[in-house]
């Protein structure tokens, strides 16, 4: 476990791991609902996922609605591409500009898991659906940020080789 802890860059566990524990901490305080694990390496696996799914929550949906509202103006990829080689510090700042917007969307996630909650109440088909409404759900998600990372990727070839 000491070996897989010593692997996590600090980006791992300021945007996946840390939003995971505080979710699953806050989820129980403010819902029925207990995410609570405990096997510890079973909790740090399950803590990472849903610290992954908030991140995500918060590239797909923060992030493009942020940057709509005008809340947010982001530099040209080649851009920021070309400054970061020469400010490395550029990274750090982005690595840090994540972690708000996945705090953000880990409040965000609270707040729709309470609505969730309340849904339940008054639509109580709901609750036998969840897990098939959970999956679809998730593997639209993962399936989006695939294709994002993609163009994420594509973006940063062509930048670095400045076409």
């Amino acid at each position: 476990m000491k070996e897989l802890l010593d692997k996590l860059s600090s980006y791992n566990l300021f945007n996946y791991l840390l939003p995971g524990v505080v979710f699953v901490a806050l989820a129980q305080k403010l819902t029925k609902y207990s995410f609570t694990q405990n096997d510890l390496v079973l909790a740090a696996f399950a803590y990472y996922f849903i610290g992954l799914v908030i991140s995500r929550l918060g590239s797909l949906f923060i992030e493009p609605f942020l940057k709509w509202l005008k809340f947010v103006e982001f530099a040209d990829y080649k851009d920021f591409v070309d400054a970061s080689k020469i400010d490395p510090k550029i990274e750090i700042l982005s690595e840090a500009n994540n972690s708000y917007r996945t705090l953000t969307a880990l409040i965000a996630a609270l707040l729709i898991l309470k609505v969730y909650e309340q849904a339940g109440r008054f639509f109580p088909w709901i609750s036998s659906f969840s897990m098939v409404i959970v999956l679809f759900l998730l593997l639209l998600m993962f399936l989006f940020s695939y294709r994002k990372q993609t163009a994420y990727i594509v973006k940063r070839i062509k930048a670095t080789l400045k076409r």
